[in-house]
């Protein structure tokens, strides 16, 4: 029997009203999945209630993969095809990659975003981030029982238009309608502003696994205003790791390491991080595949040295946003913590020391970025009632320009501007009679090209001739809610006119998407396979419960020949459903439902004698049709 889903009166949609969004946080070390029900935001969890899904994906020979907390387990058991952080590639080529010697993976440096080699071949970071996607969307689908309208994905508010393109390409790759990126600080902030009705100057200090993000935001009744932002899209967590593993070779003065042997040590050292934020000391024990045994004792002082640094890196794009902000420290109401790095205690006394007050850590730093993201996708899908809207004011996060003669950038649209945006420049030519212009987009503050991000090229043909510096191009740059770019460029004269929606370098071309669109069809039967798989074992467990609870109450019906065969059958079956083959379940529901139709006639006879004992049969017809012969069953 289902469950109705009671809400408060007001408190949300009628049932058949109700359409299932989702919001996704999509981090670097572990990612999560959101939704609101009845009114309430709250993270799903797997089959055992587990809140957070490891970010590592394993590619197997077969071709499929495993996702989670089983590739988890095997990433120093089979390192090359074990993908972690790879949120740290997307949207990046090889030379973009830092220390990337260290890493154990074989790279293609293809052009375009890089690949990674695997046992089911050659792998973009976009595929890899579409495998964690879809096992969210399961997740979702599963715990909401239905296909869901969309979802509200979040990234760095650093992150790029490279970036944001290659999210949403995973989405698509997953099969996951993309209603909105939104940026990580301002999901928070919508998650503590909203359930704290906090109103003021607060500054979100998101770290995360792989990335770090500033935002200055004021919330005002229902107006979320991101005010300026920064950060590093490769600070995070995993630095703090590799600090720690750093310190574990020089301390126990080893040699070059395995690949299997490098991972080993950074699990731990990822462990001896996680257990050093409630402990004042940890223990780092492990034995190499070289036959060296490690045992070293890691204290909070010997960490916050090591990492100093690293801490000192992130206060930096604070006080630059600050200053773009133009507010001072004591303006700044409170600070929001956001990201799992942020437990580490160093880290919270460096915040708390610059902003000369104490963060805010009442809201999960794992789940807050999540909650905000399912308010926002609820809101966006027309779940929330009158009154319950609120507006976002987000910002760009970098400027967006074209490169002028000498190889100058241009800046158009500058960073900190609020989107969605347009803004517009007039250009001209260079030669007498020219009849076309080269246009190449990009993004950075550097003053030259060669120091920014080359986001696309597109040309303006048709121009009609003219002496230099008689044309008047205007060059317009629309940015939309997700931060996306779209350039358009048109002579004023004449009206000939070209335009392109930025597809950054490092992002996949349309025929790249549609062949890994065509390739994840496997996912789709698979998919199909295991709700039928599913059903059939609730069908099998449901057949087992009814004919266990029969034979409690008439088990006498039967001969012990009859109970001994039944008894069996249910065995089989029950053998059956702990197993992944359906037609085995099937048949041995057949053969359950076969040796039980005798059974079930005959307490159905007992059922019929027990109802009518006592009865007079003219009652039966209302007393009509004849005379009375007072003959009782």
């Amino acid at each position: 029997m289902a469950l109705l889903q009671i809400a408060e009166p007001g408190e949300s949609t009628a049932p058949h009203q109700h359409r299932l969004v989702i919001g996704i946080d999509l981090g670097t070390t572990n990612s999560l999945v959101a939704t609101v029900r009845s009114g309430l935001a709250a993270v799903l969890g797997d089959e055992l209630g587990r809140p957070l899904l490891p970010s590592v994906v394993r590619y197997l020979p077969d071709g499929h993969s495993e996702v989670g907390y089983e590739a988890q387990a095997k990433q120093a058991l089979d390192p090359r095809n074990t993908i972690v952080s790879v949120k740290r590639f997307m949207g990046r080529g090889l030379q973009d990659i830092a220390n990337r010697e260290g890493m154990p993976y074989l790279f293609d440096d293809a052009p375009g975003m890089l690949r990674l080699h695997t046992a089911a071949g050659l792998k973009s970071p976009v595929e890899v981030s579409a495998e964690i996607l879809r096992t969210l969307r399961r997740r979702a689908e599963a715990s909401l029982g239905g296909v869901l309208l969309g979802a509200v994905i979040t990234v760095p508010a650093y992150f790029d238009d490279a970036q944001r393109q290659a999210t949403k390409d995973a989405a698509r790759l997953a099969e996951l309608p993309v209603l909105r990126l939104l940026n990580e600080p301002t999901a928070a902030a919508i998650a503590y502003g909203l359930d704290n009705a906090a109103e003021g100057v607060y500054a979100v200090y998101d770290l995360g696994g792989g990335t770090f993000d500033i935002s200055i935001l004021r919330l005002s009744r229902g107006i979320f205003e991101v005010l300026a932002t920064g950060g590093d899209s490769a600070l995070g967590g995993d630095d703090f790791d590799h600090r720690i593993f750093c310190w574990i070779l020089e301390t126990a003065g080893l040699r070059p390491l395995s690949v299997e042997d490098a991972r080993m040590l950074l699990t731990r050292a990822r462990e001896a991080k996680e257990y050093l934020t409630f402990h004042g000391v940890a223990q780092i024990n492990a034995h190499l595949n070289s036959g060296e045994q490690i045992d070293l004792t890691l204290t909070t002082e010997i960490f916050a040295e090591i990492t100093q640094t690293l801490v000192a890196k992130t206060m930096q794009p604070v006080k630059k946003a600050l200053r773009d902000a133009g507010l001072s420290v004591a303006e700044v109401k409170g600070v929001v913590m956001v990201g799992g790095a942020t437990r580490m205690p160093q880290v919270q006394r460096a915040v708390g020391d610059f902003f000369r007050q104490d963060p805010l850590n009442n809201l999960d730093p794992d789940k807050v970025v999540a909650i905000g993201a399912a308010k926002q996708a609820n809101l966006l899908a027309g779940n929330g009632l009158a009154g319950d809207d609120w507006l976002l004011l987000d910002v760009i996060p970098l400027s967006l320009g074209l490169e002028t003669m000498g190889g100058l950038v241009e800046k158009i649209v500058p960073r900190n501007s609020t989107i969605p945006t347009a803004r517009a420049q007039e250009f001209t030519t260079f030669r007498d009679g020219q009849t076309a212009l080269a246009l190449h987009v990009v993004q950075g503050e550097r003053e030259l090209v060669s120091d920014c991000r080359s986001l696309a090229r597109f040309e303006l043909r048709g121009i009609p001739p003219m002496v230099a510096g008689a044309a008047r191009i205007r060059v317009t740059f629309q940015v939309d809610a997700d931060g996306l770019l779209a350039v358009t460029a048109r002579e004023k004269t004449s009206g000939v006119a070209a335009s392109i929606v930025v597809k950054p370098s490092y992002g996949l071309s349309d025929d790249e998407i549609a062949g890994m669109l065509k390739d994840s069809l496997v996912h789709v039967r698979d998919d199909a396979l295991q709700r039928a798989l599913k059903e059939t074992q609730v069908d099998a467990e449901r057949l087992v419960q009814a004919v266990s609870s029969a034979l409690a109450r008439d088990g006498d019906l039967l001969s012990a020949d009859e109970r001994a065969r039944i008894d069996l059958d249910i065995a089989r079956l029950q053998a059956a459903v702990r197993g992944d083959k359906r037609r085995q379940i099937m048949l041995a529901i057949d053969e359950l439902e076969a040796d039980t139709q005798n059974f079930a006639a005959r307490r159905m006879d007992k059922s019929i004698r027990q109802a009518f004992t006592g009865r007079n049969i003219n009652d039966l017809d209302g007393g009509s049709g004849g005379a009375s012969t007072g003959e009782t069953v």
